[in-house]
């Protein structure tokens, strides 16, 4: 059976648990936590480069065709047959083949294509991972549609927030600004578990002030983190 792969330590469960289980005292709004080690592959980032690259190295080719012509002679000795055409825009476009292959070789390595993708793009995929997570674990699953997502995507250092509807119609997503701003700070310094629980402890703020807890709060979502 194969091991799983954990993405923050058992410590980190326990404190992000711990925020939820005390910000759900005070309110009725309840929080689901999820954490990721990536929300997309971004193959067509990588789709888009090795494009790139190609048509770059062929068009430099086209626009230098006489360096590259001596430099064919000088790579033969001036021993080569004179290349027709055809046989030009063959060795061309064979050039641009291998560029396009080797540098989809070189983003396999996950991190220099994360490096290469536009930090908008980044934003829409976790955005997108997030919502899609929601829709399917949190989204008009209390009774009073007051659930609420926190979504860490560690490799792209990058979170998001989703609320229900209830929320969503009472608190606008700047609110959530301090929240964002505390888990990424401490993301980017190597504690996970700390940001989230940081992130869980405003949010319930937040959520109290809106949606008190009542004499009825039944516990409708799981309270420990969730790892993808």
């Amino acid at each position: 059976m194969p091991r799983k792969v954990s993405h923050v330590t058992e410590a980190d469960h326990a404190i992000v648990t711990a925020a939820i289980a005390e910000a759900e005292l005070h309110t009725s709004g309840e929080i689901v936590t999820v954490v990721a080690a990536q929300s997309n592959d971004y193959d067509d980032i990588a789709l888009v480069w090795a494009s790139v690259i190609a048509f770059l190295a062929m068009s430099v080719i086209a626009l230098f065709p006489d360096f590259y012509r001596s430099f064919y002679d000088r790579l033969t000795g001036g021993w080569g047959h004179e290349l027709t055409s055809n046989q030009w825009l063959g060795t061309v476009i064979a050039i641009g083949a291998l560029k396009w292959i080797g540098m989809w070789l070189i983003l396999l390595w996950r991190p220099l294509r994360l490096w290469l993708t536009p930090r908008a793009i980044l934003a829409g995929r976790v955005r997108a991972r997030a919502i899609d997570l929601f829709k399917v674990g949190t989204e008009a699953k209390t009774l009073g549609r007051t659930g609420v997502l926190l979504y860490l995507s560690l490799n792209e250092h990058r979170a998001d927030i989703v609320a229900d509807e209830a929320i969503a119609a009472k608190v606008s997503p700047e609110v959530w600004g301090d929240a964002m701003a505390a888990l990424i700070d401490r993301v980017r310094a190597g504690q996970p578990g700390e940001g989230m629980a940081e992130a869980v402890r405003r949010m319930g703020v937040v959520l109290a002030e809106h949606f008190p807890r009542g004499s009825e709060n039944p516990n409708e979502l799981p309270d420990r983190l969730i790892e993808l």
